[in-house]
């Protein structure tokens, strides 16, 4: 007979939803993070071309950022699909909409073959990712939460935000290995080949999740009827209060993670003379450590509660921001790669980690798909896609990093406050907020 844990779930079951939770959400953030690197590499030259460097840079970002805005109505669509129908069929939806929109960016002309026509259409499937994604996050996060016992509660619910991470290392991975082609040969089809290797990850995905079943949690509000008839009314009906709380809460999450992830390509490359390589590499070396730091940051939570680690990860992130500035502006490899650790790899990791779980113990069953993907979308199109844009804007209207340095100040105030609304659940069964 199979171990079997707090729910009376069997452990070979927990860790297939987890596996399932973590291969779909990478792929989908690994689809998803791409486009942001491409769009400081690539996009701003051929699907955006000025004759100002900095108006085309611009351009390409608001593209990067657009899809944010889409998110939370993904989020309404899929959410509501999660809510009435169950988790893994919506999952299933999510990741096809978004694999397909990718391999399809992949095949687009460029400007220079079809004008006018080219950014439209990468505009547009840039659009369907962010629908994809808007109820991914949502299903894969409570895919994990709802197999797990109370104690590995924030454990399981950090899985999911691996996902960010890994997607994002096999992107800047796959664009570091096409980077060491020649200028001309990258900038004409190199660039191409992960969106359209990314199919295959998708195939893999969609026959992980297809062999798993449906949550306990669902299950059984399905059984007892405990389905909402329009979650997302109910969801503002009778969490507001936590609607709030989640949108305030992703503010420095996010914010502060496009700054070190994406910002810095271009800022490093283009303002402070870096050669592209050193800062991809940097990236890579911060992903990977916070990759690692995450499931231990969740295991953490487990014990010493889910609000002092997100507190502390967010008044450290808060602290670095002009120190991360200031290493970046020695001009040294070392430094830059210091400092992108130290921000991404170690900081952020307890702010990510505990997020999910955080959100997903403040809603009930019926509307909880609804709940923390509606909180989490909002806020990622508040702070998440507009923080390369603003970031860069910053800099050229102030020609400094000091403004940048306050703005990561600024977006962790805003979280602390938001957050001082809650406490702390991790003993709490999932039905008892």
């Amino acid at each position: 007979m199979a171990l079997q844990t707090q729910a009376g779930i069997s452990k070979k079951v927990q860790n297939k939803a987890l596996v399932a939770s973590l291969i779909g959400s990478s792929i989908e953030w690994f689809d998803f993070f791409l486009y942001g690197t491409m769009a400081s590499l690539v996009f701003n030259k051929l699907f955006f071309p000025s004759s100002d460097p900095t108006v085309g840079l611009l351009l390409s970002y608001l593209s990067f950022g657009l899809p944010f805005f889409i998110r939370p109505l993904g989020g309404v669509i899929f959410s509501h699909i999660g809510d009435k129908i169950g988790r893994k069929k919506t999952l299933v939806l999510t990741l096809s909409l978004m694999g397909g929109a990718t391999v399809l960016i992949g095949l687009l002309p460029d400007y220079n073959a079809i004008g006018i026509c080219a950014p439209i259409l990468l505009v547009l499937m840039r659009l369907i990712q962010g629908l994809g994604i808007g109820g991914e996050w949502g299903g894969a996060l409570l895919l994990a939460v709802e197999y797990s016992g109370k104690g590995r509660r924030g454990f399981f619910g950090s899985i999911p935000q691996m996902g960010v991470t890994i997607g994002m290392l096999l992107g800047t991975l796959a664009i570091s290995l096409m980077s060491a082609l020649p200028d001309d040969q990258f900038m004409s089809w190199g660039w191409r080949i992960p969106f359209l290797l990314s199919a295959a990850l998708v195939f893999l995905g969609l026959w992980i999740r297809n062999g798993i079943d449906e949550t306990p949690a669902f299950q059984e509000a399905k059984k007892t009827g405990n389905i909402a008839k329009v979650p997302i009314v109910d969801t503002f009906r009778y969490h507001w209060k936590a609607v709030l709380i989640a949108v305030g809460a992703k503010v420095v999450e996010t914010a502060p993670f496009y700054i070190f992830s994406t910002f810095i390509i271009a800022y490093a490359t283009n303002y402070l003379g870096y050669d592209r390589i050193t800062v991809l590499n940097a990236v890579t070396i911060a992903t990977l450590v916070t990759t690692i730091a995450i499931p231990y940051m969740g295991m953490l939570s487990d014990k010493v509660g889910r609000k002092p680690l997100y507190v502390a990860g967010t008044i450290a992130m808060m602290l670095f921001a002009f120190p991360y500035f200031y290493m970046l502006s020695l001009k040294s490899a070392l430094w830059l790669t210091i400092a992108t650790v130290i921000g991404l790899g170690i900081l952020w990791a307890p702010v990510t980690a505990v997020l999910g779980t955080m959100f997903s113990e403040i809603f009930s069953t019926n509307v909880r798909y609804t709940g923390v993907t509606v909180g989490y979308q909002l806020g990622a199109a508040l702070a998440g896609g507009t923080a390369p844009l603003i970031a860069t804007a910053l800099l050229s209207s102030f020609n400094s990093w000091v403004p940048i340095a306050f703005y990561i100040v600024i977006s962790g105030v805003i979280s602390l406050i938001a957050v001082s609304a809650t406490k702390e659940t991790k003993d709490m069964d999932l039905d008892e907020s």
